[in-house]
């Protein structure tokens, strides 16, 4: 899972980025929209989740378009780093968030996705608890604070992950959560009307990580439902429900809105179905569970035990955008 990141111009990961609030042309492929069923689909090549009346909101990180002309898409989620990063393009996504009336997620990633800019984890702890990367911060700040679109901030996601996929992940808990709190200043202070998503991604140990309930508005954990993994690593499939269910019940007890921030899923077609049916069925067992917002690109690092990066895409058939990606 240290694979260097290939070489590709950093201004262009940016604009794909943005492509995901339909901020320049998506590319070739037809457009996506969640449906009433999956009878008549082939869902080897249309796995888009079903929409029931009355269930959970959905959203989508949809750097293709697929879900442009979607009326059923609530949020739309950008993808930032905060380290060598333009963000001229950023108020056009507010725009077209606003035309499509959805509300937007940032995630907030305080690195650049350039490797070779990038520092070691305690550099980068030590950089941000002394103030050092405020500016970083605030820059991405500014232009948010001026959307007219509700804004939600996620910032440092999975930062208890066992993968250690990044360089903020496995930090010793106490450092983690000053440097959380010290990013939730800012966004008080800078963007005041944004809320502040608290994002692990649902291992044991999350809850050694939580800020306390005043630097946290809502929650979001990462589902990702991917078969081969599931066997391995469970010793059998599992659904949508059984997948949420650990992270779900570790954080309910905090008290605020919960959302799957990072949803995907692939596998045979029999485990298809059965996610494509159930991830925006509202269920009892889950009350604070509110939105689901689905990653629609390949997974940009590789996956333990051998399984390479999984196809995510609800559209089968289009070139993906990122190359593989790893940690410094």
């Amino acid at each position: 899972m240290r694979e260097r990141l290939q070489s590709v111009s950093r201004r262009v990961l940016l604009r794909n980025s943005l492509v995901a609030a339909g901020v320049g042309t998506a590319l070739a492929g037809g457009r996506a929209f969640a449906q009433p069923g999956v009878a008549g689909r082939d869902l080897s090549r249309d796995k888009r989740p079903i929409l029931h009346a009355g269930g959970l909101k959905f959203g989508a990180y949809d750097p293709y378009g697929d879900f442009k002309n979607d009326a059923g898409l609530a949020t739309e989620h950008l993808f930032l780093p905060w380290e060598d990063v333009e963000l001229g393009a950023l108020p056009a996504a507010d725009a077209y968030a606003q035309a499509h009336q959805r509300n937007i997620l940032v995630t907030i990633e305080p690195w650049s996705w350039a490797q070779d800019w990038n520092t070691t984890p305690v550099a980068l702890r030590d950089s941000i608890l002394s103030g050092e990367r405020d500016a970083n911060m605030r820059a991405i700040l500014n232009i948010l604070a001026n959307f007219k679109s509700p804004v939600t901030i996620r910032w440092a996601q999975e930062m208890e992950s066992r993968f250690g996929r990044f360089s903020w992940s496995n930090w010793k808990p106490a450092d983690y959560i000053a440097a959380f709190k010290r990013m939730v200043g800012l966004m008080r202070e800078v963007a005041p009307r944004a809320r502040v998503m608290w994002s692990p991604r649902g291992e044991r140990n999350l809850r050694d990580y939580y800020p306390g309930g005043e630097f946290v508005d809502l929650i979001g954990l990462t589902v990702f439902g991917l078969e081969k993994f599931d066997v391995i690593e469970y010793g059998a499939p599992r659904t949508f429900a059984a997948s949420v269910k650990q992270g779900y019940e570790l954080t309910a007890g905090y008290g605020k809105p919960i959302w799957v921030a990072e949803l995907g899923y692939a596998g045979s077609l029999d485990y298809v179905s059965k996610w494509v049916r159930d991830v925006t069925m509202k269920r009892p067992e889950y009350p604070q569970l509110k939105e689901v917002v689905y990653f629609d690109d390949r997974e940009v690092w590789p996956w333990p035990h051998h399984l390479g990066r999984p196809d995510w895409r609800v559209v089968a058939g289009n070139e993906f955008l990122y190359p593989l990606r790893g940690r410094p």
